[in-house]
């Protein structure tokens, strides 16, 4: 036994020979296989390598290797690491199996699970699952066994087999698999059949495994150094070869003399040779395999190697980086193109793109970008430059591959690809982008401005939602409607009073739940601007929103009254003017309509529609102006008319017509007639200024004023007479009053009364007299029926009016604001100076209360004042 120092430690194991050895790489166990006596008398031996007593280790297990009680020599040996599986093949073809604990003798039973007529060469155990596997090979065949089941069930892999040494198996990193060396390849095989053979040729002495490499030690003739000279006998001379198997090259590869064996231990190789030499091979680490590579421009072996050794993704991306710039300066564009994909994320893409730019290499730098967009890596540069390449190849279906797969993944900036498509022509590939994406805006632009296609624009927008419709129509309305004006002016329609999308179904969701769907409308009077070239259109889209939304805003109406006027000043027809007159008047009359009426009346003068002017007149009530209206046409009957029929709203009305016809010095003398008549009946005028208004009129004869004259004279006559009579009947009135108050003043009054003034019955003391009519009562109906002790009952409503009244005048004579508006307001000034001053609102007033007074008698009535 050597340690790592290479010092030689020995024990005695057998007496005669040791034949076999199989070390346990997870215990520190040693199995062994040798004779103690003379014959063919093979025995196992365990020992335990941790429990050394005097340099020699612990033997835990001594059994006899005899099949079936058939003593036949020992050809090879197998363990398996659980340590309940022992395998031992014969030369006589035998294979026997030791289950259970393998360290102790009483704990394991020995069988025989196979038997041949060849010698075994070789053994070895895989576990598959729960299963045991065993790999038997003999000189003609290969088996596997499954010794683990209750049945051992044998399955043939191979008719052909291998010599002794010449099978191994490999480690986890090609999946357990045993391997054999022949003549002409190397095979591989897994519990149920054959996997791949690599073919290498040359005859094969053993087959070793370290790490992924499968080392052969192979004989060959060619070329071979001379073999030394040893102890007087010639050597011959082995090639070992070491293969990367999951690399596919050959590692290392050198003549030995007369190879003994193969040792895999402490991470190195050792070759025990024959001429008495242990030879160390060295693994190089990773880094300087790679640059021995490098040096031979061996970079696809790099880039294996690397991989296989869980090289790091920087790593790598710098091998690819070197492998791909190798290729560019050879040439190989193509070739380094795909190194350089690889390196995406790690490696700036503009080192490639300025590479294949410089060379004009657009397909190559066309499958980099692509690349660049799959892996997420490309920007709006990226994108802008693909599509540049592929326009420049005019490869559409690249560009359709690119863009107009449905399914496809977006890997690029969608805007960019839109744009750069747009400026090359490629407006159906813009137009799928931006319908896919959604991009309203770009889709509008490059139907209306590139396609030139209104309808299907206008389509479009009708099935966005209202936000975005209304947008839109306010961006493009001008442009749809002098393309497309009927159907513009139906989407407006429907856009200004209850949107849906024209693809949504009318019931939808919130309507089966039962809710109250949400009614959405722009405002109509924001669109007004995108008819400016098509007044019919804006007509019919007016005529429909005030039919449906009457209580429309004013600035519809407005509008729609101007275009009205417009078509009528314009239109020759007569039957269709007479219609647009209807209309207008209809529009104007209707009760629910908002326009704003001095503008209305500004539209009407301006086009001199005079059925408006004069409603909007009367609507107003500027009886004044359709007066002065009719008289700037001179039309005498409709003046006279306008007085009769607005007079009682303004009576002013007949003066200012006497005025008009007294200027006129045609001969008008039934319209003064008629005017003087009305004025004459409601006194409008004093006659004096009548007078005075026909004497500028040539025409006005005494003939047309004659009898109004008599007749206000006659009138006044007889109010004068009236005033007389008044003036006297008050006079005496006035004197009566006095005496009156003189009497009471100086006279005694007799009160004769009989009779209660409120019960009517007969007086009875004790009573109440006042001096008014005079009135007496009972006391006790006095005092039932007066409000206080010194007024009369009966005379206390009328006495309560006059007071009243002469408070008002009180109150009223300090208003002079209320007076001067009044004045100035009323058409005879004068009534209202006579009003005032009745009330005493030019002297000062003295109020003077006579309490009426009251006697009280005990027995009788009483003559005596109180």
């Amino acid at each position: 036994m050597l340690n790592r120092e290479l010092q030689i430690n020995s024990f005695k194991a057998y007496e005669i020979r040791v034949s076999h050895l199989f070390q346990m790489k997870q215990h520190n166990l040693l199995i062994s296989i040798g004779e103690d006596e003379q014959g063919v008398n093979p025995l196992i031996k365990v020992w335990n390598l941790e429990k050394m007593e005097k340099g020699i280790p612990n033997c835990t297990r001594i059994s006899r290797a005899i099949p079936a009680n058939k003593p036949t020599p020992v050809t090879c040996l197998a363990a398996h690491e659980c340590l309940n599986w022992m395998a031992v093949g014969f030369e006589n073809g035998s294979v026997i199996v030791l289950k259970g604990d393998i360290t102790k003798d009483r704990h394991s039973k020995s069988k025989v699970v196979y038997e041949n007529s060849k010698p075994i060469t070789g053994l070895a155990m895989k576990t598959s699952g729960k299963n045991i596997i065993l790999f038997v090979t003999t000189g003609g065949s290969v088996i596997s066994i499954n010794i683990s089941a209750k049945q051992e069930q044998k399955t043939t892999l191979e008719d052909f087999g291998c010599c002794s040494s010449c099978s191994v198996m490999t480690d986890h990193t090609q999946d357990n698999q045993l391997v054999i060396g022949r003549q002409d390849a190397v095979y591989f095989y897994q519990p149920d059949g054959r996997g791949p053979c690599l073919a290498f040729e040359g005859e094969k002495l053993q087959l070793h495994w370290f790490r992924g490499y499968l080392i052969v030690v192979g004989k060959e003739n060619k070329g071979l150094p001379r073999a030394p000279i040893l102890g007087g006998q010639t050597l011959e001379m082995n090639i070992v070869s070491v293969y990367d198997i999951q690399n596919k090259f050959i590692a290392y590869t050198a003549p030995y003399a007369d190879v003994i064996s193969i040792l895999c231990e402490w991470g190195s190789v050792y070759i025990l040779s024959g001429d008495r030499k242990l030879y160390h091979l060295q693994e190089k680490d990773t880094q300087t395999k790679l640059e021995m590579l490098f040096k031979k421009n061996n970079y696809t072996l790099a880039i294996s190697l690397a991989k296989s050794q869980q090289y790091d993704q920087d790593g790598l991306i710098d091998i690819f980086k070197q492998y791909g710039d190798h290729l560019y300066g050879k040439g190989d564009h193509d070739g380094a193109i795909d190194q350089y994909i690889k390196t995406i994320g790690k490696l700036e893409a503009s080192y490639v793109i300025r590479k294949f730019l410089d060379a004009q290499r657009i397909h190559n730098l066309t499958k980099y970008l692509q690349a660049l967009h799959k892996a997420q890596q490309a920007t709006e540069e990226h994108t802008t430059l693909l599509l540049n390449c592929y326009t420049k190849l005019k490869d559409v279906n690249k560009l359709d591959e690119f863009i107009m797969t449905k399914d496809r993944e977006v890997d690029f900036d969608v805007e960019t690809a839109m744009k750069v498509c747009r400026q090359a022509g490629y407006h159906k590939h813009a137009l799928f982008l931006a319908e896919k994406h959604q991009k309203h805006e770009w889709y509008l632009r490059i139907q209306l401005e590139d396609n030139k296609d209104y309808q299907k624009a206008l389509e479009y927008i009708g099935k966005l939602e209202f936000d975005e419709a209304e947008e839109n129509l306010k961006k493009y309305g001008k442009m749809l409607i002098s393309e497309v004006p009927q159907q513009t002016t139906e989407l407006l329609k429907r856009l200004c009073t209850d949107y849906r999308p024209i693809d949504r179904p009318l019931i939808d969701q919130v309507n089966l739940d039962g809710g109250i769907p949400r009614i959405q409308k722009a405002s109509a009077e924001e669109f007004i601007h995108i008819f400016v070239s098509n007044s019919p259109r804006l007509t019919e889209f007016l005529e429909h929103m005030i039919k449906v939304q009457p209580n429309s805003p004013s600035l519809l109406y407005n509008t729609l009254l101007e275009l009205y006027l417009h078509d009528i000043v314009h239109e020759k027809d007569i039957s269709a003017k007479t219609d647009k007159v209807r209309k207008t008047e209809d529009l104007l009359k209707n009760p629910e309509a908002k326009y704003d009426l001095d503008q209305a009346l500004v539209l009407c003068q301006m086009n001199n529609f005079k059925a408006g002017i004069l409603y909007l007149y009367e609507k107003a009530h500027l009886y004044q102006q359709i007066l002065r209206y009719h008289m700037e046409h001179d039309d005498y009957v409709h003046v006279i008319d306008t007085c009769k029929k607005f007079g009682a709203q303004d009576s002013n009305l007949w003066v200012q017509a006497l005025s008009y016809f007294a200027r006129k010095e045609e001969n008008c003398k039934p319209q003064l007639m008629d005017v003087l008549a009305h004025i004459d009946k409601k006194n409008l005028l004093p006659p004096l200024l009548v007078i005075q208004t026909l004497a500028h009129n040539s025409t006005a004869t005494l003939s047309v004023v004659k009898d109004y004259i008599i007749r206000r004279l006659q009138l006044e006559n007889d109010q004068i007479t009236e005033d007389e009579r008044l003036i006297k009947q008050y006079r005496e009135d006035t004197e009566k009053k006095r005496a009156q108050i003189e009497e009471l003043k100086t006279t005694a009054k007799i009160f004769q009364a009989a009779k209660c003034s409120i019960c009517n019955h007969p007086l009875e003391l004790p009573s109440v007299h006042f001096l008014c009519e005079p009135h007496s009562f009972h006391q006790h109906c006095f005092e039932s029926y007066a409000e206080n002790d010194s007024e009369c009952p009966v005379c206390a409503a009328e006495n309560r009016k006059i007071m009243d009244i002469i408070r008002a005048q009180e109150q009223s004579k300090d208003l002079h604001e209320f007076f001067h508006n009044q004045l100035e307001r009323s058409q005879d000034g004068f009534s209202v100076v006579a009003d005032y001053f009745g009330r005493g609102v030019f002297n000062k007033v003295t109020l003077i209360t006579d309490s009426p007074t009251r006697q009280r008698t005990g027995s009788r009535p009483s003559s005596r004042l109180p």
